[in-house]
């Protein structure tokens, strides 16, 4: 998967996990909100890969670049 669907997967289970975790507390369900503070942190996750994904990538055209500069 790339960057920008981990980015976006990141970004909407972020979305939904705060939104359970709101739905929890209006609620009362320590269950629902549980689920929703782990979803959200799943996001977090998602979204860390994306960006090391993109930095991974960066660096390794800037190698790139460097190199094929010195042929």
């Amino acid at each position: 998967m790339g960057s920008t669907m981990d980015k976006i997967k990141g970004q909407a289970n972020e979305l939904a996990g705060k939104a359970k975790q709101g739905i929890g507390e209006a609620t009362g369900s320590d269950k629902l909100q549980g689920e929703g503070v782990i979803q959200e942190a799943k996001g977090h996750g998602q979204q860390a890969l994306g960006n090391a994904k993109d930095a991974v990538k960066n660096a390794a055209d800037k190698v790139a670049g460097s190199a094929h500069k010195n042929l």
